[in-house]
């Protein structure tokens, strides 16, 4: 099996940052991938990453990286704002790409993308992290083996990048969303800093239902406060139980029969890592890690092995990716259904969305304002701009 070179744009400022993360899973898949280079406008993160990382080949500017290295993938880990920029540039070169979530700063953005990466027969991976977490992937083989029954009901709760959240639901009910009406609001909350660093005194609080196609409703809301007191939440009922944070629950001759979900670990080269997790029904259901052997343990890391894997099938096998732009389109348009709900009466609003929404048209000419140059029609001469943690979706929406 032939690896493919891979180039990443972004290392992170910090060790725990979700780019070193990326790295130190990548370097154990070695059957997979050679990671020929890294990118980073930041001398000392790139030092440090290359160093720790062992890549030598460490470029400041993105056009000079897929110029001399001429990767077959492009990983692209920079903020937001510079996620279609990048994109656009590793396509135009010829790479494969994997961008970082939201699918896009608007939809229209990320279909630019798409619409590019198909016409040169090259595949987009979008790298949503929560539907491949173990025990998410225990969670939809739980709803699918009918233990529970039929499904009758959702309810979400999350924070912020509620996109995260909405796919962990979907794809729990493997369904896709028919409608949406949201409600939001601008609320006064203590002083905090923002991602940019700035001081906020407001913050979005957005709620409201999803309609699936499965005739199941699912009840949302994002809390003004990401340390709310009911935290990062999704609940599944059906007929016959229902799942609450990491627990099945089943009814049964007047009791009910809590099942947590069990992690198992066995040793691989000296480390502790994760073989499985599944709850103790009879019989038990469980969802075993395919990346065991390579030491891949923790959920984030199984899930950032997956998406890697996922575009790498897709190159060698010409095939599409596991989630790609169909799935990032459809979680991030569901969330700005809901919004454009809130701004235009709180009326049901059909998903797919059939035109740009004056949500997204705000946040596209945000992004114009601040940077001087539009994502899409001036992403070349963009491509060197500093993109800041601050995205312009934050700063119209409120969303991360």
């Amino acid at each position: 099996m032939s690896t493919l070179r891979l180039a990443v744009a972004g290392v992170g400022a910090e060790a725990g940052s979700r780019a070193r993360g990326y790295l130190a899973t990548i370097k154990k898949l070695p059957h997979l991938f050679d990671l020929c280079a890294i990118c980073d406008a930041g001398d000392a993160a790139l030092r440090t990453a290359g160093e720790l990382f062992d890549v030598p080949a460490r470029y400041t500017r993105i056009e000079t990286l897929l110029k001399e290295q001429k990767p077959d993938v492009f990983l692209v880990l920079l903020p937001t704002d510079g996620q279609t920029v990048a994109a656009l540039a590793g396509i135009d070169h010829g790479c494969h790409v994997i961008t970082e979530i939201p699918y896009a700063l608007t939809l229209d953005m990320g279909d630019a993308i798409a619409r590019e990466a198909g016409e040169k027969g090259l595949k987009w991976e979008v790298a949503e992290n929560v539907w491949l977490w173990p025990n998410e992937r225990l969670k939809q083989k739980i709803a699918r083996a009918g233990v529970m029954g039929k499904l009758t009901h959702a309810r979400l709760r999350y924070p912020a990048g509620s996109y995260h959240g909405l796919n962990a639901v979907r794809m729990i009910l493997d369904s896709k969303p028919r409608r949406a009406r949201g409600y939001a609001q601008a609320v006064e909350v203590p002083p905090y800093q923002n991602y940019g660093g700035g001081d906020e005194t407001t913050r979005w609080w957005e709620s409201g239902v999803i309609e699936f196609e499965n005739d199941v409703a699912c009840i949302y809301e994002m809390p003004t406060a990401p340390g709310a007191a009911s935290g990062m939440n999704w609940d599944i009922e059906a007929v016959n139980g229902y799942l609450s944070g990491n627990e099945l629950t089943l009814y049964g001759s007047g009791a009910r029969n809590t099942h947590p979900i069990r992690e198992i670990h066995e040793e691989v080269d000296g480390e502790r890592v994760l073989t499985r997790v599944q709850v103790d029904t009879d019989p038990p259901i469980a969802w075993e890690n395919p990346y065991r052997q390579y030491g891949v343990s923790g959920q984030d890391d199984v899930a950032k092995a997956a998406i890697m894997e996922s575009l790498y099938t897709a190159v060698t096998r010409n095939a599409s990716p596991r989630y790609g732009a169909e799935g990032g389109r459809l979680d991030y348009e569901t969330w700005v259904a809901l919004r454009e709900s809130a701004e235009t009466g709180g009326g049901w609003v059909d998903i797919p969305l059939n035109a740009t929404t004056s949500l997204e048209a705000r946040i596209r000419a945000e992004f114009k304002r601040y940077y001087g140059g539009d994502p899409v029609t001036d992403a070349a001469g963009l491509l060197n701009a500093s993109f800041g943690r601050l995205s312009a979706m934050w700063t119209v929406a409120g969303w991360l």
